[in-house]
């Protein structure tokens, strides 16, 4: 979907519909490459055919066996993550120095507001996440699962202020393949989905429904 009244400082929504990964890390960089300082921000929905992705300081050992899924390596931060079906993923393509003067002080507020979308997200089908110190991403702070982990974040700030790369919320997936990584180099970390604590939801409405509360949080104010 894409939000006609958007502002340069609203995040238009843009779904880009399944993609592979290397296709959308390509055009995030061509993107930013392109922008100035009159690029709409924008928020791209996307889901990706299976695929793990490494970080900039990604060990690669963290994939004990890839079972011939590709293994991209990005310049996003972070260990390594794996993408696939059933998965909302939204990059961020964002000026940051819209929303803050000092963009890399703005940073750690960019994060914590993207995983109180996450929190938000979850709340809205009764599910409780939370956030973990020193851990990107969003944990599941209750029950059976307390402390899987069920969103990953993920970004790259360059030097002038804008970001790409984004967040990923597990909602219907075959979550095998996080069984195959150290997930965000943790050995034996828990990853769950929605649909596995009990919520069985559309990926479109989950898509719109984090889309929506990221723009909500991170439009700067007119």
């Amino acid at each position: 979907m894409q939000n006609s009244t958007s502002t340069s400082t609203t995040p238009i929504i843009l779904q880009r519909g399944t993609e592979p990964y290397q296709q959308t890390f390509d055009a995030m960089r061509a993107f930013t490459d392109a922008r100035d300082a009159n690029t709409p921000n924008e928020f791209w929905i996307v889901e990706h055919p299976p695929v793990f992705t490494l970080g900039l300081g990604a060990d690669q050992s963290h994939v004990l066996a890839a079972h011939d899924i590709p293994v991209v390596q990005t310049d996003r931060g972070g260990e390594v993550t794996y993408h696939g079906p059933g998965q909302v993923v939204i990059y961020l393509m964002m000026d940051l120095r819209r929303s803050h003067p000092k963009a890399r002080l703005f940073a750690r507020e960019f994060v914590h507001k993207i995983e109180q979308a996450v929190i938000d997200t979850l709340a809205a089908y009764n599910l409780a996440g939370e956030r973990k110190e020193g851990a990107p991403g969003i944990y599941v702070s209750d029950g059976a699962f307390k402390g899987a982990k069920i969103a990953a974040l993920g970004l790259k700030v360059r030097g002038n202020g804008c970001t790409y790369h984004g967040v990923s919320l597990n909602v219907d997936m075959d979550l095998a393949p996080f069984s195959w990584i150290n997930p965000c180099g943790y050995a034996g970390l828990a990853t769950v989905d929605m649909k596995t604590l009990g919520v069985h939801a559309a990926l479109a409405d989950v898509q719109n429904a984090l889309a929506q509360n990221l723009q909500d949080l991170l439009s700067a104010p007119d």
